[in-house]
């Protein structure tokens, strides 16, 4: 019988101060969320109120995306053998989900400003729009040093588009204070919401490739298959799957039919420094066979790569 020989994967290498990090983003993020919910309040700035609405999720976000990170760094268990790296994309997932509620809201908010105006004070409202990008900056900086990946993504997405809103906000004091325009407050705030749709919606739909173990961005399934199978001595490749464990993780599993058994060890290593050096792929499982193994057939629907 084969045995499948499991390459252990690299532990995935989360910054020290990636949770330590989100946590002083939160804490900023969230006092000025309240400065901003009170101004928004007493100017009557419906982009103000939503920039407060959009910290407060920022909030949340950098809170799951903290929390995220300290799961993410438990090691493997019975349970989870692959550890628990996958929580950063679940956090991704969830913070892409309150990012669409909140559209929501910021819209319907703006329909009904549009349809009865309401009086705001443009020059509190630059006051406070301008404190706030500066706050936003600094945010963006602090969570932007951490770890690129999924998660801490999803939690920059939401201090960019929170970026975004201030300077609307900013935009909407100066053009009320000058101008007396009142539709510009509502209308900028839905030029927030569709710009923060666009990220959230290309956001929600990587996490959830993800999820469902789709094939990683980057990584062309064939090219991979065609190159195991152009090593010399392996006769064919088939169930190969290509999946991330996390973000930043990508695992392979394969079977490999060979003209001799006796060739494997060479054979493991070669394709071992081919998967990393090529593709950036460590997590390696190959199960190595012989021809008249197989008792039934293969599937239709699995693409096999027939070697040289």
């Amino acid at each position: 019988m084969g045995s499948p020989d499991h390459h252990a994967h690299r532990g995935h290498n989360h910054s020290p101060g990636g949770a330590g990090a989100l946590g002083y983003a939160l804490v900023l993020t969230l006092v000025f969320a309240a400065v901003e919910l009170v101004g928004g309040l007493w100017s009557g700035s419906l982009a103000l109120i939503s920039d407060a609405g959009h910290m407060l999720s920022d909030s949340a976000a950098l809170g799951i995306a903290a929390l995220a990170e300290w799961v993410a760094r438990r090691p493997a268990s019975k349970r989870h053998s692959y550890g628990m790296v996958r929580a950063e994309v679940i956090a991704a997932f969830i913070n892409g989900v309150i990012m669409l509620a909140l559209v929501v809201l910021i819209v319907i908010e703006a329909v009904s400003r549009l349809l009865e105006p309401q009086t705001v004070a443009g020059g509190g409202v630059m006051v406070i729009a301008a404190i706030g990008l500066a706050v936003n900056i600094v945010v963006a900086l602090i969570v932007s040093r951490g770890e690129r990946n999924l998660n801490t993504r999803a939690a920059l997405l939401h201090v960019i588009g929170d970026t975004i809103g201030s300077v609307a906000a900013l935009v909407a004091g100066a053009v009320i204070y000058f101008t007396g325009w009142l539709p510009i407050d509502p209308l900028l705030s839905v030029l927030i919401g569709g710009l923060i749709l666009i990220s959230t919606v290309h956001l929600l739909r990587e996490a959830l490739h993800v999820l469902m173990e789709g094939v990683p961005a980057g990584v062309q399934m064939d090219a991979v298959g065609e190159a195991m199978a152009s090593v010399p001595s392996v006769r064919r490749v088939h169930d190969l799957h290509i999946w991330n464990i996390s973000s930043g993780q990508i695992a392979l599993s394969a079977h490999l039919e060979l003209d001799d058994l006796a060739d494997w060890p060479r054979l493991l290593d070669s394709l071992r420094i081919m998967l990393r050096e090529k593709f950036d792929i460590e997590h390696v499982t190959l199960q190595p066979e012989i021809p008249g193994w197989l008792k039934q057939p293969y599937k239709a629907e699995v693409r096999i790569f027939p070697g040289r």
